[in-house]
């Protein structure tokens, strides 16, 4: 487990109404030295009742729930007086969404898909920032308060396994989220006009990330066909 940085451990609310990703979420977090999973649900009345009668430092916040949308569950959170910190997980990437985001404090904006390594950052950098906040009451200096501002940013970003890119990733995520059903590596390989061998390296590397998930496809005798669908 990695060695958390300052004391005390801060309790997280994983809200994530995808079975699979709520899993992968915990159990990520569940790995991180100086943070603890106290609740996982997958609505926001369930959460704002989490919040209600529990204490929780971080809230690690789906925006595509059944119920409401994350920002609305932001919003509701703050109207009751709830001050836990705020990271978006999320596949939409509008830029409006981002915008509304950081207008309502959200600390963090974590895109799907993503391995261990990202949200292990993500959360390392929310504890610095957390430190920073909890180490005096006054701050002495520009510099001072420019450090306690940046301190939740990450320096970095996790890499993806080498050979691999952003871009052709975010390809493979959208043909596989919006397609009616699942796909074969040759078939996602035709769609985005890249060979089935790079295809199914991407795809394959999505199931690993528990966004997507494999099965077999039967078409008459013979051996059934790999096929892969968006986990949501």
């Amino acid at each position: 487990m990695t060695d958390a940085p300052g004391a005390g451990v801060l309790r997280v609310l994983v809200v994530e109404d995808e079975p699979v990703a709520a899993e992968a979420h915990t159990a990520y977090v569940g790995r991180v030295g100086g943070f603890e999973v106290v609740a996982t649900v997958g609505t926001s009345q369930a959460a704002l009742k989490t919040l209600q009668d529990k204490q929780i430092d971080v809230v690690l916040l789906d925006m595509n729930l059944p119920d409401r949308h994350g920002l609305d569950v932001v919003r509701a959170m703050r109207a009751a007086g709830h001050r836990a910190d705020v990271i978006a997980v999320t596949s939409a990437r509008d830029l409006e969404i981002v915008r509304a985001a950081v207008s309502l404090g959200i600390v963090q904006y974590l895109l799907k898909p993503f391995v261990f390594a990202t949200l292990r950052d993500r959360l390392l950098a929310y504890r610095s920032y957390r430190d920073q906040l909890t180490g005096g009451t006054q701050v002495g200096t520009q510099a001072e308060v420019d450090e306690v501002f940046a301190g939740a940013r990450v320096a970095g970003e996790a890499r993806l396994p080498k050979g691999m890119g952003e871009e052709l990733l975010a390809r493979v995520s959208r043909v596989l989220r919006e397609a009616d059903g699942g796909r074969s590596a040759t078939e996602l390989g035709e769609a985005l006009g890249v060979s089935r061998v790079t295809a199914r390296r991407y795809a394959e590397y999505l199931c690993e990330s528990r966004v997507a998930v494999r099965r077999s496809r039967y078409a008459g005798a013979g051996r059934p066909e790999v096929e892969y669908l968006w986990a949501r």
